[in-house]
């Protein structure tokens, strides 16, 4: 599923996987969100309600670029370093196709459908 990513104001390549996390998140787009940095890996963001987590894949290991959900805390999170190991509570949504410094430096992101 194609998105537009903007990250602090410029554009990113970016898709969502087919997942019904991700397809609730866009139904939530568009959508511009404050980031904070989490644990020198990754930026999180909270979400205005959480997303429907039925039906999840198998549980991977977040890449850097990785969007995902931390269902515990219904946070958005963007990976710029690869996560910890496989966690059941951490749901891949899709992919960024940006660098990991980028990312880091990221403060405010904005997703919205693709035309």
């Amino acid at each position: 599923m194609e998105i537009r990513v903007t990250l602090d104001g410029r554009p990113v390549d970016a898709t969502l996987n087919g997942s019904p996390a991700a397809r609730d998140l866009a139904e939530l787009l568009p959508l511009t969100l404050d980031l904070e940095d989490f644990h020198q890996t990754e930026r999180i963001a909270d979400l205005p309600r959480r997303l429907d987590t039925s039906g999840a894949p198998e549980p991977t290991a977040a890449k850097a670029g990785d969007l995902a959900y931390y269902a515990p805390w219904g946070n958005l999170a963007l990976f710029y370093r690869d996560g910890p190991s496989a966690n059941a509570d951490l749901l891949i949504l899709g992919h960024l196709d940006a660098k990991g410094d980028r990312l880091a430096r990221a403060d405010r992101i904005t997703i919205e459908a693709a035309p």
